[in-house]
């Protein structure tokens, strides 16, 4: 039987529950299963956990079996690795129901890939599955099946203009059938093509099948092939960076979880006892924009490798950044800058390799978990990024980030304290922390108490980078439906310079400074003890620990998962894709697309309906033709890769941090036949489990901080519901080899009743300007908070744009 890369929480719930009950028993059950998958650290679980299972067996219809696959799902378990489990305790009965009746579904373990290419040349896109042995393949271009188009690998020679288009690969066993991601052809000019397509030789040795260049993001599974005849038959050995590849020498190269440390240059030495070939180089980059400039020749059959090209030392050994941006505010003007800010930061970041978490309209528990598992991913040599966007204030040097939720008149007990945040990120020894904050200075006459924080250590790797200056406020210009704060619209230029990051800042100062509506009224203040020269822009050197490394990477990309796109089959004989794009960590776009339909339907289109709760879907902008009506305008066609010939609708679900179970909403299908006028009706409940940033809980309070430095990595993990998912993953190490313990927020208890409103409010004032930058358009320019209209000294209405 083939390996499963599928995991367990793509089993049904009634197959789940069937097994479930299988091991309901003493002999040979749940309990002989915990102890055998407990081999892999990442399902080894408490006395706790067991305990839980145990008292399952007090409830009416409660199962321990059942709860124990649900944990087993919960910390990503595949079916090969539940198989394996229950051969080990030799439960002949659940290992042959999930044999026959699961385990043959069909899975693609090859995605077609785009590809972009001169015309004239050869195209090659490459689908394979494993599943039951009678496999076959056809091709489709858009909706028309590509004739002769029927195996696994669609040969394009030579490509014109005609064979531009979406292309996917249908794969089929009997009656059951799944789809391939969708993958686009598209023709360059050949003065642009950097290569081509060419299979490489030697006598008496051929490849038949090259490794495809591809572009993934951190989290996916890579997977490259090389294929190859000869006599004797041919070994392989893959290479990366010209380094030979431990354990990788089948002719498939499989690497799941996929982090930036695997974007480069892959190859594949072909050989025998007589003969020795190498396959194409190919590119492989890791998340978007991030390419490689590795360049190295092809070595000569039956020489050796060279040695690899020097490397400059990195100063992170990972990099990870917090984005949150606060618009809608339930007692305070509304803002429109940090949508627009958070986005185009988060791309620029993701460039330089960070791992980014955005997040939009937290309130107090949110954002405090957010930080919670922000710290977490922190660790010894990592570099911090934390930006925020929204009302705050600042009193006697400490700085507040206020939440969405805060009352009318707030005080720092509904807020979050920056320097807490600080000493909390010292405890992780990190490389570098760096607080971009883009909100208001103004003081709070509401909260005259000055919290107190702990001792800051002496470390010489802090930075802050103010939008404005003390005592001051920060303004946001509106263009078209977009807006940027001030302080975006000149940071977004200098970021990607590689500056010591004192020096990036100090020039966006000299930039603000020189903007004539900007002068006298909004400046940017650095304050800094870096010692060091340090940069957004510094590689990423492997950490020491790699065991943290890869805890780290399966933390970030959990958080980060997207459903699946599927395809429903509804009665009528209509077919109906799902698909779904991540607009931020917390705001997802869901699109229904019409795949088939019979010639006697006229009409038809798929809407969705009845939402869990949680999750915010304005019905007015459901089920949009456009993705700018169903609210959303960062994302556009691009972005999701649609055949733009297909008509779809789109949705836009956001507050994912609010999901408390699995997302499930109704798809209707609304057509009309062609000899009857009336429209018809049918439906289908999908439930697409907890996507995107839904995992952390972010809505759960987390437990106190605690900075007792012998306490071991599980208590690590406790501190935080998506971590303790995951702290199993671990092996026992103590906090010295890991960083410090959990972070929580001990000086606060949570939101208080707000005060009586006075005329001291929390407020921001709206002024206009005639022009910014380089915008023909009027803007308006709102500050982030907190002053009254008489505390203006000045007006925008009346400066002119001297640039």
């Amino acid at each position: 039987m083939e390996d499963k890369n599928v995991g367990v929480e793509t089993l049904s719930e009634a197959v789940l529950n069937r097994l479930g009950f299988m091991l309901d028993n003493l002999e040979c059950g749940w309990r002989q299963l915990a102890k055998a998958v407990a081999e892999q650290p990442q399902f080894c679980y408490s006395e706790k956990e067991l305990t839980d299972c145990s008292l399952k067996v007090l409830s009416p219809h409660g199962s321990p079996g059942r709860y124990l696959l649900a944990l087993l799902a919960d910390r990503g378990c595949t079916l090969s690795f539940l198989l394996q489990g229950l051969k080990k305790i030799e439960h002949r009965e659940a290992v042959g129901f999930l044999t026959t009746h699961v385990m043959e579904q069909i899975d693609i373990t090859l995605q077609p890939q785009s590809q972009r290419v001169p015309e004239g040349s050869t195209a090659v896109l490459s689908c394979r599955a494993v599943g039951p042995v009678e496999l076959t393949y056809q091709w489709f271009k858009a909706k028309d099946e590509v004739p002769g188009g029927n195996g696994p690998e669609l040969v394009l020679n030579p490509v014109s203009p005609v064979q531009q288009g979406p292309y996917i690969c249908r794969v089929s066993s009997g009656d059951k059938y799944v789809f391939s991601n969708w993958a686009h052809v598209r023709l360059v000019r050949s003065e642009d093509s950097s290569s081509s397509y060419f299979p490489s030789s030697a006598s008496g040795l051929y490849i038949t099948q090259q490794p495809r260049p591809q572009v993934l993001m951190e989290g996916d599974t890579l997977y490259l092939e090389c294929a190859a005849q000869a006599n004797p038959p041919p070994q392989f050995q893959w290479y990366l960076n010209k380094q030979p590849m431990p354990n990788c020498t089948r002719s498939l190269l499989k690497i799941p979880c996929i982090t930036t440390a695997d974007r480069g240059i892959y190859t594949c030495k072909v050989y025998n006892l007589y003969h020795e070939a190498w396959s194409d180089q190919v590119q492989v980059d890791i998340g978007p924009g991030s390419f490689s400039d590795v360049s190295w020749e092809v070595p000569k059959v039956g020489t050796s490798v060279a040695g690899p090209r020097q490397i400059v030392d990195c100063c992170a050994t990972d990099k990870v950044a917090l984005l949150i941006g606060n618009m809608n505010y339930l007692h305070h003007r509304q803002l429109r800058a940090p949508m627009a800010d958070v986005h185009e930061l988060t791309n620029l970041l993701r460039q330089l390799d960070f791992k980014v978490v955005s997040l939009l309209d937290l309130n107090w528990q949110e954002m405090h978990s957010a930080v919670t598992e922000f710290l977490l991913l922190l660790d010894r040599g990592v570099y911090g990024l934390l930006y925020f966007a929204g009302h705050g204030y600042e009193n006697y040097g400490n700085s507040f980030m206020v939440p969405i939720d805060a009352p009318a008149s707030y005080t720092f007990k509904q807020c979050l304290w920056v320097q807490d945040v600080l000493q909390r990120m010292q405890e992780r020894q990190t490389g570098l922390n760096v607080f971009l904050l883009d909100m208001c200075r103004k003081r709070n006459p509401n909260d005259e108490i000055i919290p107190q924080p702990g001792p800051l250590k002496v470390t010489a790797n802090i930075v802050f980078g103010y939008a404005t200056c003390v005592d001051a406020e920060a303004f946001e210009v509106n263009k078209d439906d977009l807006s940027n704060g001030i302080f975006m619209s000149f940071l977004k230029k200098r970021l990607m310079e590689p500056e010591k990051v004192t020096v990036l800042l100090d020039k966006v100062a000299e930039d603000m400074g020189r903007c004539e509506i900007t002068r006298g009224r909004q400046a940017l203040e650095l304050r800094s003890n870096l010692s060091e020269r340090r940069a957004l822009t510094d590689g990423i050197q492997a950490p020491a620990c790699q065991i943290t490394a890869s805890t780290r990477n399966l933390q970030w990309a959990i958080a980060h998962v997207l459903p699946e796109s599927r395809c429903l089959q509804f009665e009528c004989g209509v077919k109906v894709q799902l698909g779904f794009a991540a607009e931020f960590s917390n705001i997802m776009i869901i699109y229904t697309r019409i795949l088939e339909t019979p010639k006697e339907i006229v009409s038809c289109y798929a809407q969705l309906s009845d939402f869990t709760e949680g999750p915010e879907v304005d019905l007015k902008h459901s089920n949009q033709e456009s993705l700018r009506e169903a609210g959303s305008l960062l994302l556009s066609m691009d972005d999701l890769l649609l055949p733009l010939e297909q008509p779809q609708l789109f949705t836009r679900i956001s507050a994912l941090q609010r999901l408390k179970k699995e997302l499930a909403f109704t798809v209707c299908l609304h057509y009309k036949y062609t000899n009857l006028d009336e429209e018809l009706l049918d439906e289908q409940r999908v439930s697409v489990g907890k996507p995107l940033v839904s995992k952390l809980n972010l809505h759960e309070p987390r437990l106190s901080h605690t900075s007792s430095s012998d306490l071991q990595m599980s208590s690590i993990m406790e501190s935080s519901s998506f971590s303790e998912s995951f702290r199993a993953s671990l092996p026992d190490l103590t906090s010295s080899s890991i960083g410090s313990t959990s972070t929580s927020w001990s000086y606060y208890e949570g939101p208080l009743d707000s005060p009586t409103f006075s005329s001291l409010k929390n407020e921001p004032e709206e002024t206009t300007c005639l022009e910014f930058l380089e915008a023909e358009e009027p803007h308006t320019i709102k500050s982030l908070p907190s002053a009254s209209s008489q505390e203006l000294p000045f007006k925008f209405s009346n400066l002119a744009n001297s640039l």
